[in-house]
This record gives C-alpha cells, structure tokens and sequence, in this order.
C-alpha cells in the first residue's frame, strides 16, 4: 500500500519519510519526562510549569515566524536537502542542551536554536511537492503525518522507559537519534529542486506577509487556505502544548502512563494519514475530509470532559485521530495553487503563520489550564483548553470552506 503511493518517486519519498519518522521518534522521548524536568529545575508544582513550558513554546515559535520564510526562500535558491540537514542538526543540539541543562535559562538556550533552524516540516512539505504531481500530494502529505504518528508510538513509550530510569535519558537519546538523521541524510538524500527550477534569494520576500503578497498574484486562494492552516495549528497545538500536564492533573497519569497514551496517539495518527487519508479522499474529496476531520477534533474534546475510565480516555483518543485528515488536505489544495519554483516560499510563508499560532497557543492553553486546574483554580476543569481548542477548529474550517468556494477554477498545471 505504502509501496504503490511511493512507485514513482519510491527513493525520494521513502527517505523523506524516514528523516521525518526518525526526528518525530526524538521529539516524542522528551514529551513524558519535560514536565518533571521543568518542575525539579524550577522547583515549581505542576500549574507553574505548565505556565512556563507554554512560554517556552512561544519563544520557539516566535523564532519560527522570523526565519521560517528566510529557510523557505533559501530552500528555493539553494535546494531543499541543506535545510532539512541543518533542520535535523539543530534538534541534535537542542536535545543536548536539554540533557545537560542545569537551569532554565539552558532551556530557553536550546529553544531558541531550534526555533531557528526549525524548518523540516516546510521543507519537507516542499520536497514532496518537489516529486509529487497535483492529484496525489494529499495522499503524500499524509505520508509525512504517518511519520508523525509513528514516531509517537514508539517515541513516548520509549520516553517513559528512559525517564524511569533516568530523568535526563530520554534527552540524550532523542540528541543521538538526530545525529544519525543527520548522517544518513548526508548519505542517502537527493536534492529534489533541479537548478533549473530554483530563484534568486530576495530579502524582501523573506518574511510571511511579503511572500503570501506575492503568491496571491498566483491564486487567491492561498491567503484563506494559509489562514486556515494558521488556526488550525492554533487548534491543534493544543495537545503538544497540555497533555501531559492535563492527564497527570485529569486523570493522574504518571510518566509511563503519559507515554503509552502518546504511543496510542501515534497509532491513531498513523493509521489515520498513513492508511486512513488513501482510502477516504476518493470518497469525501479534501473538502470532506476536512470537514470529517473537525467534527472528529470537536467530538473528542467533549469526550475527554465525561471521560471517567481508561477505556472512554482511549475511545476520545480514537475519534479525535480523525483530525490527521484536515492539514495533508489543506495543504494538498494550497500547493497545487502556486508553481514549482515557489513551494519552498510557499511553505515557508504558512510554517512562519502557523507559528503565530504556535506564538499565542502554548501561554493561552497552558494559562487557561492553571486557571481550571491550579490551587487557585476558577473552576475545576483541566480539560478547558480542549474545548477551546475546539471552537478554534471550527473558526479554521469556516476560513478552509470560504477559500474552497473558488476551487471551481483550474489548478496550474504541474511542471514537467
């Protein structure tokens, strides 16, 4: 199945996915065990560092929205590959600072450099569409999403295990698994921009608002499908930024608990893109499964507020998988509204929106969760950021459906 979407570009793709699976298994080590860390440096209860992990993420965002474009524009003039190595290589870095951090400014330190050179999912989205024709691209970038998933199955779980051991492994070897990416990106990835299709670096479109200016002159339905993309991740981010802290305060989960559920995440996210987009997208189109993938979003978060056994906690898990469908379809849409030379601006542009989102999300939903959860808590409600989360999607899906409206004209046609 995997091997029939992959026939035509089966090295490019394959090696793509596996550079995403490799870096996603490293992020999803340090997820169980970064509460505690925060909380033993800081020597602060749960709520505080909850409060503190959302600024931290907003300080990894804001370095996103500055440079995102700046590595979009240059993966257009010099290629793709240099960016996701150095992508990669950065993520090494900052796990390493983690590990041997001794304050939380050595935190701080190490999101910041990889905010930097975080771009190797706008670069790996604009690799795909680099090898891609039009009409299978959603299915590509669910792909990608399918690394995502499965690097949560075994990444968390990993974590837990690390974490029990020690606190500060799970760190290290998420920095050793971003090495070797780095070195068999070396070794096996193919640049797939031909010299031919590349352009001239130009400051004056390194930044978001400049690039979308000059992309609407190619279709104007990229401002409302960026737009979407941007409130989504607002949405979306939500799990990233509060699971862990919302299942120990829910549900009481401990490190090895928090892991088996991302683990089950993973699953989920993975059958869901990787298996899930392939067959559905014939069937819904992209609007459908956008559509399929909000109300799955919505439905989980009042799951997660009645969830009162194990059983219900993974049935919410379940249904919210549905989600995977929503960005590979936008996304699929919105790089088939612009030409081959400009996907790396493209992408650049909607990584550097969606991380306002990422910007204002992480101390929204961590400061609403100290509110609903904390000593001095409003309400006793920890799943609140959920359900705000929720209304968010439905705001994106409100702008996805306002930019499909204009879909009734020709996409360009793809490059030779």
């Amino acid at each position: 199945m995997i091997g029939e979407l992959l026939m035509p570009h089966r090295a490019s793709i394959g090696v793509v996915f596996a550079i995403v699976l490799i870096d996603m298994l490293g992020f999803g080590i340090v997820m169980p065990v970064l509460p505690r860390l925060i909380m033993d440096l800081g020597q602060m209860p749960i709520d505080s560092a909850a409060v503190f992990a959302g600024w931290l993420g907003a300080g990894y965002a804001m370095m996103q929205f500055v440079f995102a474009p700046i590595i979009g524009n240059l993966s257009d003039r010099f290629g793709r590959r240099p960016v996701l190595l150095a992508s990669v290589a950065a993520m090494a870095i900052d796990y390493a600072l983690l590990g041997f951090s001794q304050a939380l400014w050595w935190l701080v330190v190490g999101r910041v450099v990889a905010g930097i050179t975080g771009a190797s999912w706008s670069a790996a989205y604009a690799y795909i569409a680099d090898v891609t024709p039009p009409e299978k691209r959603a299915a590509s970038f669910g792909l990608m999403g399918m690394a995502f998933g499965l690097g949560f199955i075994l990444g968390p779980a990993a974590g837990g295990l690390l974490g029990a051991i020690d606190l500060r492994l799970p760190f290290f070897a998420a920095a050793g698994l971003a090495l070797a990416n780095v070195l068999f990106g070396l070794a096996v990835l193919r640049e797939s921009l031909p010299a031919d299709k590349r352009r001239p670096f130009d400051w004056g479109r390194a930044n978001a608002f400049a690039a979308l200016k000059v992309l609407k002159g190619q279709s104007g339905r990229v401002l409302w499908f960026v737009a979407a993309l941007g409130v989504w991740q607002l949405a979306h981010t939500v799990y990233p930024v509060i699971w862990s802290y919302f299942t120990i305060a829910a549900y009481g989960f401990d490190e090895a608990q928090i892991g088996l559920s991302l683990a089950v995440v993973g699953i989920v996210s993975a059958l869901v893109q990787g298996v899930g987009l392939r067959f559905a997208l014939p069937h819904l189109g992209e609007r459908g499964a956008v559509i399929t993938g909000v109300a799955g979003f919505v439905i989980a978060a009042v799951m997660y507020v009645f969830a009162g056994s194990t059983a219900a906690i993974y049935a919410a898990i379940a249904v919210g998988g549905l989600q995977g469908f929503i960005a590979p379809s936008i996304q699929a849409l919105n790089s088939g509204a612009v030409d081959a030379a400009s996907q790396g601006e493209l992408q650049g542009a909607t990584q550097s929106i969606s991380s306002i989102a990422q910007i204002v999300g992480p101390p929204l939903y961590t400061g609403i969760f100290a509110q609903f959860s904390g000593p001095q808590a409003v309400a006793r409600l920890p799943a609140m950021p959920l359900l705000v989360a929720g209304g968010f999607a439905l705001v994106a899906l409100a702008l996805f459906l306002r930019g499909a409206r204009s879909l009734s004209g020709p996409l360009p046609a793809p490059s030779p």
